[in-house]
């Protein structure tokens, strides 16, 4: 009779408590941005407003940072912003992109359009039935697919007029899963794999399942001269429309009561695969998972982040509900699909590195008009990252301790 008393007792607490709205997790924890972020300043959140700073500082002693912002359980705490440029300056992602489409897949998962990650890519590419039969959709996002890679990691792909079908000619060079290779046909790949599995070009899956259930507008989905959507690069939008994505990733998937990420899917991607991977432009090893890349992976801190060439960073600490985006800077063409325009004839010439500066000397002499000659994501010289690169390991440092007491 005692024991039916104290669980009569609690269920009546729990009604009440229900009733009057409370909730088991901290209120913050359910916050979401509308059509704009909620601010709250340090104090409010109880975090050291210098730590802040500290981290605000360390990424602007890089004169290429065009943007950086951080969110903390849902709330705006700061932003800062390069002379010229503001909160509704666009910046692109670059590479960033891979994990933006690779959410898909843990999506057309879930819906039954694929079946596992474990799937064979040939089960959805018939050109892959060939000595790249053995390839599974994990290991293109691990960058494990044992396809060639030359040493630009074929971004010379980014100056085809169709990447898609450069990307299919690209042939089984190692055994799959031995190896991990940052390559960037891996990713565009997803391009023709979600569409073969689901009759959608990727951009518009994009679009429907993601960008439109988390508040992304202003968003540019770039694609090639074919009208492939480039699955590999080539986002642009906003500081704080990056951040919702990758507070979207730092809540399990989910936007406000819609599990719009398989939290399964989430889980995995967010425990490292491989770690200790060097970097040529980075002090710091880094790990990777399924198309995210691991800044810390220790006990007091695990951060994960979406990147992008010259230092376009999405950065999520998931414990601690904490978002940090930092874009450098960046000059818009318009349109969409990729057009070269006058500069086409430069990318028949040369290594990457030398096409871009050479196109960037042709805008700053005044030979090319990149508004209204050309459309296409481009960064120059003064989006470059340097500074940024060598703090790399100090800003991470600077950005976990922004949450510790």
């Amino acid at each position: 009779m005692q024991r039916y008393k104290v669980i009569r007792h609690y269920l009546l607490l729990l009604s009440f408590l229900l009733m009057s709205g409370w909730t088991w997790a901290d209120e913050n924890a359910f916050i979401f941005p509308e059509s704009n972020w909620i601010n709250a300043s340090s104090e409010n959140l109880e975090i050291d407003p210098k730590r802040v700073e500290h981290l605000f500082n360390l990424s602007f002693q890089d004169s290429s940072t065009q943007g950086a912002a951080l969110f903390i359980k849902g709330h705006l705490v700061d932003e800062r912003y390069a002379d010229g440029f503001d909160k509704d300056s666009l910046a692109t992602s670059w590479s960033m992109a891979k994990s933006f489409y690779a959410a898909l897949i843990g999506i057309s998962i879930e819906r039954g359009e694929i079946t596992s990650l474990d799937d064979k890519v040939s089960q959805y590419l018939d050109y892959f039935e060939d000595a790249r039969r053995g390839i599974t959709l994990r290991q293109l996002l691990n960058m494990t697919s044992g396809l060639e890679m030359p040493a630009d990691e074929h971004e010379k792909m980014f100056f085809t007029a169709d990447h898609l079908a450069y990307a299919k000619k690209i042939d089984l060079d190692k055994v799959a899963g031995e190896k991990f290779e940052y390559n960037n046909v891996n990713s565009m790949l997803l391009a023709d794999i979600l569409f073969r599995a689901t009759g959608v070009s990727a951009d518009t899956l994009l679009e429907e399942r993601i960008l439109k259930k988390i508040g992304m507008d202003n968003v540019t989905l770039w694609q090639d001269a074919a009208g492939n959507p480039l699955t590999y690069c080539c986002i642009d939008t906003t500081v704080r429309q990056y951040a919702r994505f990758g507070l979207l990733f730092a809540r399990g998937g989910k936007w406000h009561d819609q599990q719009i990420i398989p939290r399964q899917f989430v889980d995995q991607t967010f425990q490292q695969v491989w770690g200790d991977i060097p970097s040529d432009s980075l002090q710091i090893n880094r790990g990777y998972s399924l198309h995210w890349w691991i800044s810390r992976y220790e006990e007091e801190a695990k951060i994960f982040n979406a990147s992008g060439k010259f230092g376009q960073y999405i950065f999520v600490d998931p414990k601690n509900d904490t978002v940090y985006v930092r874009v450098t800077r960046y000059h818009p063409t318009g349109g969409n699909v990729i057009d070269w325009g006058p500069l086409g004839f430069v990318n028949q010439f040369g290594s990457v590195e030398f096409r871009r500066k050479f196109a960037d000397f042709l805008v700053r002499l005044g030979f090319v008009d990149i508004h209204n000659d050309v459309q296409a994501p481009m960064t120059f010289e003064d989006g470059v990252s340097n500074e940024f690169m060598t703090n790399y390991e100090k800003i991470i440092d600077a950005l976990v301790a922004v949450n510790q007491p």
